[in-house]
């Protein structure tokens, strides 16, 4: 059994070989051989979380073939070790054969007549956590596991900067690795998040974070301009949590009148009112153990704004005319296009809750901030209305999409799905054509229209604009576009990445009009 004074040695050597360590597998074997010899440990295993894929992976293992390792993969909340990683709580099982949490996806035990014990526990770095530390041992009737259990978590804290560094080496491998296959034309980073459309380096920026933040249950403020898609953006992070397996409840809080607004959150019981002839429940409670995604927040009263508050506060709400507390597990996430600091300073929108909302914001661009991305987006929206309407559009023309590349694009990307629609039905030989687009864009061209703002935007608004004209026009051909710019390569590179511009799109979409053609 582990006393006081072996626990203190363990662990000065631990943090002796860690401290002179910089590798997670360098040090880690040290470390579960010591606690096999020492106490009797028959396997350990330490797993890493891959916030990209939501994936728990083992990375480090003792008593196991690489064989029985390579089979330790786990989701969040799938099993032992996806349960601690998704509520960050240890879990003891004293006796294997009598846990049905306990998988045994490594296939290194028989489960049905295995009588020994197991710990896990939360690996974590400023509370998130970031992986697991396992322990399998022989059951003992004199063993109450505080002890065990103590030294694993003091073991885990010990590890964490390493097995972060780890879950950053991993993360940065496989976006060098995915970035090798989208040069070549094989992967697109909205492959992970299948409900967005974009490759600019603004909207790569964005699909990063909803990698980091959807595998957690943080409170997430999605900022942007009406018709920028954050309605998507928030179900890109539920389909990536680990609460993917229920349905997102979605409230327009804008849509919603504010006297019925209330019950449709909250739920209301029997006889709360003339009408109400039956229990009605709201969509908190309906979102329990899933997501709730409230859009337009700012459109709240102040006096549902603290009933929001209470649930974010308390995680439990009250139905309208019932006395009972109604306890809720539900991720939040709200959007809004209104400036909220604003309205905080005219007593419009609650300052605890705004701070309350505003764990994680999420700034969604604006379209003509990532105007290299409208080629992506015309491709997606055409072969949606070809499969909603019939029809057999193939292309669209250069001149059409020159128009669309200088617009300015008010109502953002959703502006631009309506406009490609109408394009659609109203195109005679399958090909969308300048004419075929809304008299806005053709008068916005004509009278050379620009976004008001400073010199020193305009300046750069009108660069940015020629930069992309011309890899238009080369087809994505770095060297070529430099050559029409008047600049040398590493010129055209520096200006490229400061403007985020994707050369790739443009090669991509030129490929597709002839391979659609």
């Amino acid at each position: 059994m582990m006393d006081q004074s072996d626990n203190l040695s363990l662990l000065y050597k631990i943090s002796e070989v860690v401290a002179k360590s910089s590798d997670l597998e360098e040090a880690i074997p040290q470390v579960m051989e010591e606690l096999a010899n020492k106490f009797g440990i028959l396997q350990a295993f330490l797993t890493v979380l891959n916030r990209n894929s939501s994936k728990i992976f083992i990375e480090v293992a003792y008593g196991l073939t690489e064989e029985q390792k390579e089979r330790g993969e786990y989701k969040i909340g799938e099993g032992i070790i996806g349960e601690v990683v998704k509520t960050g709580k240890s879990i003891i099982v004293p006796h294997i054969s009598d846990e049905p949490r306990y998988l045994n996806k490594t296939k290194s035990t028989s489960k049905k007549n295995d009588d020994d014990s197991f710990i896990c526990v939360p690996i974590k770095a400023k509370n998130l956590i970031i992986g697991t530390l396992s322990v399998k041992l022989k059951y003992r009737s004199d063993r109450t596991f505080q002890n065990e259990v103590q030294l694993l978590t003091i073991m885990a804290s010990i590890f964490a900067r390493l097995v972060r560094s780890r879950q950053d080496k991993i993360e940065e491998l496989e976006r060098l690795h995915y970035e090798k296959l989208r040069e070549q034309g094989l992967y697109s980073y909205n492959d992970r998040i299948t409900s967005l459309v974009g490759e600019s380096g603004k909207m790569q920026a964005v699909y990063d974070l909803i990698a980091k933040v959807a595998v957690t249950n943080a409170t997430i403020l999605i900022r942007g301009e009406s018709g920028v898609g954050k309605e998507l953006v928030a179900k890109a992070i539920h389909d990536q949590s680990p609460r993917c397996d229920r349905k997102m409840v979605k409230v327009n809080c804008a849509a919603i009148p504010e006297l019925l607004i209330e019950s449709e959150l909250f739920g209301y019981e029997k006889g709360a009112f003339t009408g109400a002839d039956k229990l009605h429940k709201g969509r908190f409670e309906l979102a329990d153990k899933s997501t709730i995604f409230l859009d337009e927040i700012g459109d709240l009263s102040l006096n549902l704004q603290v009933k929001i508050l209470r649930v974010l506060q308390e995680k439990e709400f009250q139905r309208l005319g019932g006395s009972e507390t109604i306890k809720a597990d539900v991720r939040i996430i709200t959007a809004t296009n209104r400036d909220l600091e604003e309205m905080m300073l005219k007593n419009e929108f609650r300052e605890d809750l705004y701070y309350r909302l505003n764990v994680f914001p999420l700034l969604i661009p604006p379209l003509r901030e990532r105007r290299g991305d409208i080629p992506l987006l015309v491709n997606h929206f055409i072969e949606k209305y070809n499969k909603i309407h019939g029809l057999e559009i193939r292309r669209i023309s250069s001149t059409a999409i020159d128009l669309l590349m200088t617009y300015h694009w008010p109502g953002n990307i959703r502006e631009l799905e309506n406009c490609i629609e109408r394009a659609s039905i109203l195109s005679t030989d399958s090909v969308i054509r300048s004419h075929n687009l809304p008299p806005t864009l053709q008068s916005a061209a004509s009278t050379h229209s620009r976004v008001d703002g400073s010199l020193e935007a305009i300046l750069e608004n009108v660069e940015k604009q020629m930069l992309i004209d011309a890899l238009n026009l080369s087809k994505g051909n770095i060297s070529k576009a430099a050559e029409q710019l008047k600049l040398t390569e590493r010129m055209m590179g520096l200006r490229i990445k400061k403007y985020g511009i994707d050369p790739v799109i443009f090669k991509k979409f030129r490929s597709h009009q002839i391979k659609n053609s």
